[in-house]
């Protein structure tokens, strides 16, 4: 696996956890606190990270 692509996939993941957080009410104290836009933005991210993950295990290994 590519470490690039595993650090994307960390800060997509990162970053989807607080926003889902703010989004639902678990992080207070933000103008993004109790949207649930933030809430399906942070639900988005996760995904993506999940599926940048299994893209990245899929691929062939290289020779390096």
């Amino acid at each position: 696996m590519r470490r690039s692509r595993l650090v994307i996939a960390l800060v997509l993941f990162l970053a989807g956890v607080i926003w889902l957080g703010q989004g639902s009410g678990i992080i207070k104290g933000s103008a993004m606190s109790g949207s649930s836009f933030w809430s399906v933005a942070g639900v988005v991210l996760v995904v993506a990270a999940i599926a940048v993950l299994v893209l990245e295990r899929r691929r062939p290994a290289t020779g390096s």
